[in-house]
């Protein structure tokens, strides 16, 4: 039997249909060049059906339902407003996830891409050789090759865990159920999410953190803030003890936490981390490294010791966000297409989407020391600003400014509409704004955002000392 034959070369495979692959792929055919997509679960990837958007969908649900128990004390009705049977509501919030999500449909996605040229190939894609890609018996070949495999959900080595069917967010955001308890363990930005939406439909939550606090990358005075904010839509929160080991007795489920406190309940959701996609995959035979945990690249997008080949959003371990994974498809394309992009990421910015919610940019002052630099520091009380006094809303902004260059680093912030207006913020870091120019700029009255201009001026103050 003679050797297989692969078809055609393409001008690009791209290996993962998330959203680094999507763009990049739809880029690139809309050049004009050759492009197949494999993808074997969702064109989309995890955002639109696992992720951001059902996750958001529901939370939205939670907030507009928080905002109807309190409309009474804010003047907008005159008596308190009946909201009914949560578990009711739950299923109207459930129907809202689902429509937002395409009922975990890509059929319109993968056609649109289809549309631009792309061919969407379905199956597990696998590396064989370099310039080589197997999907099933189908042999490809590639002049470039992206790599954007994603993440998977982590269960961490914790005795009596793979025995008590616990969900992952995915399971989470798919589930039609409501349960009567939760225990979620992990308090990053998945399990604090979820942990409201939960307890705003009556589940009672409980949110167990090894470290000190939640959201352990954020500033502490922003991570103490959302624990009031859990606090107050009923959720428990236990900081700063470790699991060890998890047991399953008639349905439930019981945490035993290494000083000896118990917690039990009818669900567990697992909320600690995900890790990059590197086995099955063939990297190996080009010789990729994934020892650091994911894919490295340069800020160019190529793999060290490749010139062709590319990887891109999660895969890659590195600011695992979508709005991220698109900016490194964009940078992909225009390299495939002869550029010579570089990507910038010094001024991600980042957001948890409770209500009110929580968002940052760049790096925090407890980082920026570790690497070695000199760092200013300046927070303002959000409830201090007009804005945050009218709406009874608190917050908190904290801001990082390098010491030597007189610019911001890093920012940390919780309070209403924080995920719009760190926009300014990020573009502040991405810029060297120098911090004089940020005191001379004029925020709008009366805006939450106004909440910038006495830590600018206290950051101008401290730069003043310093210099």
């Amino acid at each position: 039997m003679g050797r297989m034959t692969p078809d055609p070369k393409y001008d690009l495979i791209v290996l993962g249909g998330g959203s680094a692959g999507e763009t990049a792929a739809s880029r690139v055919a809309l050049a004009g060049r050759r492009v197949a997509l494999v993808e074997s679960r969702l064109v989309g990837g995890e955002c639109p059906y696992w992720g951001c958007i059902p996750s958001k969908a529901l939370l939205i649900a939670a907030s507009r339902r928080r905002l109807a128990g309190s409309a009474h004390s804010l003047g907008a009705v005159d008596a308190p407003l009946d909201l009914g049977d949560p578990a009711a509501a739950w299923q109207q919030a459930l129907r809202m996830r689902d429509e937002r999500a395409n009922h975990l449909d890509d059929t319109e996605t993968a056609q649109g891409l289809a549309d631009e040229g792309v061919e969407i190939v379905r199956g597990e894609g696998r590396i064989t050789a370099l310039g080589r890609v197997m999907v099933g018996t189908r042999e490809l070949s590639y002049n470039n090759l992206l790599i954007s495999v994603g993440a998977d959900a982590v269960l961490p080595p914790i005795p009596g865990l793979s025995d008590a069917r616990a969900w992952t967010s995915d399971d989470a955001l798919t589930s039609r159920e409501l349960p009567q308890s939760l225990l979620i363990l992990g308090g990053g930005a998945i399990g604090v999410e979820l942990a409201q939406v939960f307890s705003t439909f009556g589940t009672v939550v409980t949110v167990v953190e090894a470290m000190d606090r939640l959201l352990p990358g954020e500033e502490p005075e922003v991570s103490a803030l959302v624990s009031d904010i859990l606090a107050k839509t009923g959720v428990t929160v236990s900081l700063g003890v470790g699991v060890d080991r998890v047991s399953t007795s008639a349905g439930a489920t019981s945490l035993h936490l290494a000083d000896g406190t118990q917690f039990t309940a009818d669900r567990l959701l697992v909320a600690t981390g995900r890790r990059p996609r590197t086995k099955g995959y063939g990297l190996d035979v080009l010789g990729i490294d994934t020892s650091g945990g994911g894919v490295t690249i340069g800020r160019d997008g190529r793999v060290p010791g490749h010139r062709n080949v590319y990887a891109a959003g999660d895969v890659t371990g590195k600011h695992p966000f979508t709005h991220t994974a698109n900016y490194a498809g964009r940078v992909v394309a225009a390299n495939v297409l002869g550029g010579d992009d570089t990507m910038h990421l010094d001024a991600v910015p980042r957001g948890v989407f409770i209500d009110p919610p929580v968002a940052g940019v760049g790096i925090s002052a407890e980082q920026a020391r570790k690497d070695g630099r000199s760092v200013v520091r300046a927070t303002m009380d959000i409830g201090g600003t007009a804005r945050g006094w009218l709406e009874s809303e608190d917050g908190v902004v904290v801001l990082n400014a390098d010491a030597e260059r007189g610019t911001l680093i890093g920012a940390s912030a919780v309070g209403p509409r924080a995920d719009e207006w760190i926009a300014q913020v990020t573009l502040a870091v991405r810029a060297e704004v120098p911090i004089a120019t940020l005191v001379d700029t004029i925020q709008p009255f009366p805006a939450v955002s106004e909440a910038l201009f006495p830590a600018y001026e206290r950051l101008l103050e401290q730069l003043g000392d310093v210099g």
